[in-house]
């Protein structure tokens, strides 16, 4: 159950759109569920009610105070229960609508002085609470951290209705669009509304952006309007953002200041994260195959990235894990911009996801983030991934090892109490796998037809490798749907001049493997990364006789081309 606190100006405004039916499909019968005086007419249900009267009624003692009344008088809280929940009564809602009054200070229990207020009803999943802010006495309710309060008594509500009982929050979670965004989004046919478009702008933009005027470079290429306050000095001091087209009546630009989409948005927390990279080192360069392209290069160091990333959760350092989360979250953003297709529509999801998971009350140590950072610089400035052959090969190793640092940051989550940027992390983690999904089908189905196609003597060598170096797991490996893959990449790794015994049992001992639904597609893939970042031991050779020849290699696998049909023609 979500309540959602906002304030107004013009009681009569907001009436006319919660009792309008016209052009909002989904208004359905507005009527009163309840209200300070139970024997208020209903313009839902009474034809001779009509909204002026009501709208007077409701502001009596904002209109005695004259002009010291405040100039946002109007307190509006819908209250909406999750989607799958069962439709509450009336009378259900009704008991809703007096405790979160009485909770926030509103209206509290027994109080004849209290704010006059109504709860309309226009769909089955929610009413909408509309008070005005005097109280009968003329002074002002005490409703501080109202929806703190409100949110709070929901959680009751919920456990005591048998509804779905949702996470509770931290403060640091983004604002939410009030009820007038959401409704001017439904106006305009938008999926979101300008302050959640916009905060996906500004996330999009700083991910990969090394300083601060790349960051502004790339919110204008995206088409989003900015203005900054400057300083008598000239410094910036911080910054708005508007989307073009979206204005007020008046027909000026409606702006949200950075602080106002999220919390870490805020310019002074943007440069911490510049702050982080100056004057550090060059992270180490994974080694560089031949042909291999610059999105393939950006991957791979993304993997690697990802991979130290994954330790920190485990490591007890919350400082650095807090940080880690910032990096993987510019990480998300960088891939779902340089993807196509379906991957690129869950890789999305997954990053509005998870950005909730990026923040909590734990002080990041910013500098451990430098190394995600940069991989997600790498890979907005390595062009678009194409998702076919090395690209698609090397866009799904990233992604596995993604789906399991999001969990792991779950699990961190979980464990701190912070459930929801658990939930979140999880709803992210669900999108990757769907963009897993869609990016490994193609270079696993042509990895698999690459190892059908060795010679029956190569096979019996991949399988005897396998038993040498994971004896307890050979069996099940080549019971998989996944073996003829894996043998694929053995025998490129092995023609490459790799000990394919010894990167096999590397490849197994980074970290279990009891949890995966496909241990031999999980080896796939490290044994990728592996091979791609492990300088081989010996110069390349195929251990096949001569009388044997080598299979062909299928066009768009994730194997290396050019070694391979160097072999073969030797």
């Amino acid at each position: 159950m979500v309540p959602d606190v906002s304030r107004g100006s013009r009681t009569i405004g907001l009436l006319h759109y919660l009792y309008r039916t016209s052009d909002i499909e989904a208004h359905v019968d507005p009527h009163l569920v309840a209200a300070y005086d139970p024997h208020l007419p209903d313009p839902g249900r009474d034809p001779n009610a009509t909204f002026s009267e009501l709208a007077a009624d409701l502001d009596l003692w904002v209109n005695a105070l004259g002009g010291k009344a405040p100039k946002k008088h109007v307190w509006h809280c819908p209250v909406r229960t999750a989607p799958g929940d069962r439709v509450l009564s009336d009378e259900e809602w009704a008991t809703v609508a007096h405790r979160v009054l009485a909770a926030t200070g509103i209206a509290p229990d027994g109080d004849d002085q209290a704010c006059r207020w109504i709860a309309v009803r226009h769909a089955p999943d929610h009413i909408h609470i509309v008070a005005t802010l005097v109280r009968a006495d003329r002074t002002r309710p005490r409703h501080h951290k109202d929806g703190t309060r409100a949110q709070t008594e929901c959680r009751k509500i919920e456990k005591e209705l048998g509804l779905r009982r949702l996470k509770e929050g931290d403060g640091t979670a983004a604002k939410r669009p009030t009820t007038a965004e959401r409704r001017k989004a439904e106006r305009l046919g938008q999926d979101a509304t300008s302050r959640e478009l916009l905060r996906e702008h500004v996330h999009r933009a700083l991910s990969g952006a090394s300083d601060e005027a790349e960051f502004f470079d790339r919110l204008t290429a995206e088409g989003i309007r900015i203005k900054k306050r400057i300083a008598p000095s000239g410094d910036v001091l911080g910054y708005s953002v508007a989307k073009v087209g979206d204005r007020n009546k008046a027909g000026e630009p409606i702006w949200f200041s950075g602080s106002k989409l999220a919390p870490d948005l805020s310019l002074p927390r943007i440069r911490e994260r510049f702050a982080a990279a100056t004057d550090m080192p060059e992270p180490p360069v994974v080694l560089e195959r031949s042909g291999a392209s610059a999105p393939v290069r950006a991957r791979h160091f993304a993997a690697e990235a990802t991979d130290s990333a994954l330790t920190s959760f485990t490591a007890g350092n919350d400082g650095a894990a807090a940080a880690q989360l910032i990096g993987v979250g510019e990480v998300l953003d960088a891939l779902a911009q340089t993807s196509f297709g379906p991957t690129q529509a869950e890789l999305r999801e997954a990053a509005v996801h998870f950005e909730r998971a990026t923040r909590s009350h734990i002080r990041a140590e910013k500098e451990e983030m430098y190394a995600l950072r940069r991989a997600a610089h790498q890979i907005v400035h390595s062009g678009s991934n194409r998702g076919r052959g090395q690209d698609g090969a090397a866009t799904a190793l990233v992604l596995d090892i993604m789906i399991l640092t999001v969990i792991a940051a779950a699990r961190w989550h979980a464990a701190r109490g912070h459930a929801q940027q658990a939930e979140a992390a999880q709803q992210a983690a669900a999108h990757l796998r769907a963009a897993y999904q869609a990016t490994a089908a193609s270079p696993l189905a042509t990895m698999r037809a690459y190892g059908q196609r060795l010679p029956a003597q190569s096979r019996r060598h991949h399988a005897a490798t396998a038993r040498t170096a994971l004896p307890h797991l050979a069996e099940r490996l080549q019971a998989e749907s996944g073996w003829d893959a894996l043998t694929a990449v053995l025998d490129q790794a092995e023609r490459t001049g790799h000990d394919t015994t010894a990167l096999l049992a590397k490849a197994a001992a980074q970290r279990e493997l009891d949890s995966a639904a496909s241990i031999s597609e999980v080896l796939v893939w490290r044994l990728q990364h592996l091979g791609y970042i492990t300088q081989p031991a010996s110069a390349p050779r195929s251990r096949r006789p001569r009388t044997e020849p080598a299979p062909a290699v299928p066009a768009g696998s994730g194997v290396d081309h050019q070694e391979a049909n160097r072999l073969r023609r030797r």
